[in-house]
């Protein structure tokens, strides 16, 4: 849906066959993920699948999300239908949601489908901490992949950010990361800069303590960086 699929696995393809990949890295080494643009009907989610397995050149899709919960019940379910026909057929590994509030996910399970979504990529930050949807998918064993862990930089300079970063001697965003991954979600940061990549990936040296989580919880302030469509119909 990013119209960058084929220059993703056009760029996967020539790493793992060259010099650099000094480890031996093979192709089910990476984990390789797109998603469906809009929920229209069954046989514009399958059409999609296939042209994005087509496009990214790797042979299949390692996790593909519904993008959104637009579009309606009945669209919702059938190209969540598509998803698991595409896993049976092996253009998909496995399947999951993004972006998708509590009553959308109570309507998936109720559906009571063959396949159940492993993933939901929702915002979830120390600002915007969506309790009440974190909690549903821990209790149905669905991973919370939290996108905009570090808000976007909008929250950097808060002072308890700030003190609890000089506190672990890290920079806001290894703190904002390991307070994600503490509570058991898969953050994606996102950054353009080699250091700042480097540097958030190193977050194993220290642990958060259980009080300096629970002031971090207390930070939530509902702060919504992109948009917000957990609540629609």
């Amino acid at each position: 849906m990013y119209h960058n699929e084929k220059e993703v696995g056009r760029s996967i393809l020539s790493f793992l066959s060259s010099n650099s990949n000094t480890t031996g890295l093979k192709r089910e080494d990476i984990h390789f993920t797109s998603k469906l643009a809009s929920n229209t009907s069954y046989e514009a989610a399958r059409r999609s699948i296939k042209q994005s397995v087509k496009q990214c050149g790797l042979g299949y899709i390692d996790l593909f999300l519904l993008h959104s919960p637009y579009g309606g019940k009945s669209q919702r379910l059938d190209c969540w239908r598509a998803v698991e026909d595409a896993i049976d057929d092996g253009e998909i590994k496995t399947g999951g949601i993004s972006n998708f509030g509590v009553k959308h996910m109570e309507e998936l399970l109720a559906s009571k489908p063959r396949i159940l979504p492993a993933v939901n990529q929702v915002e979830v930050h120390p600002f915007n901490t969506r309790a009440e949807i974190t909690s549903f998918c821990h209790a149905h064993n669905i991973l919370v992949e939290a996108y905009a862990p570090l808000a976007r930089a909008l929250r950097m300079k808060h002072p308890t950010i700030a003190s609890l970063s000089q506190k672990y001697s890290v920079t806001p965003a290894q703190l904002m990361i390991r307070w994600s991954l503490q509570h058991g979600y898969v953050p994606l940061p996102k950054s353009v800069s080699k250091s700042r990549i480097e540097a958030n990936g190193a977050i194993e040296g220290f642990e958060i303590q259980a009080e300096d989580m629970k002031t971090m919880d207390g930070l939530d302030e509902y702060l919504v960086t992109d948009w917000d469509p957990v609540d629609c119909d």
